[in-house]
């Protein structure tokens, strides 16, 4: 894995993860194909209403902060990003894999696990 140059990620991945930071919902949204899919906590939303809900809950559930620790590259439309949570959630400190898939130029599938 590779220190993480933002510059260097394709921008839907940039755009979502500097967006995601700052709790940017309608931003974040916009990354997303109109069918998308997160996994987060085993749970897989579906769909551009459902992945706001989950947005909107994990943003109220926690405070944290988020810090990009690496990129890979790991096939022609997938990425993967970590990134380092500190929070006032369960166990305060953890490092997570934010797995991209991509589909014309916008984020078709995102699966967050550590």
């Amino acid at each position: 894995m590779q220190p993480l140059d933002f510059d260097k990620l394709p921008e839907p991945i940039g755009r979502y993860l500097a967006a995601h930071r700052t709790h940017d919902t309608p931003t974040e949204l916009g990354t997303f194909t109109p069918d998308a899919t997160v996994t987060d906590e085993g749970r897989t939303y579906s769909g551009i209403d459902a992945i706001e809900r989950w947005m909107n809950r994990a943003a109220a559930e926690y405070t944290y902060t988020i810090e990009p620790t690496g990129y890979l590259r790991t096939g022609d439309h997938d990425h993967t990003v970590t990134q380092r949570l500190e929070g006032d959630f369960p166990g305060g400190l953890v490092d997570l894999h934010f797995r991209f898939t991509l589909r014309d130029g916008l984020i078709e599938r995102l699966l967050i696990e550590p």
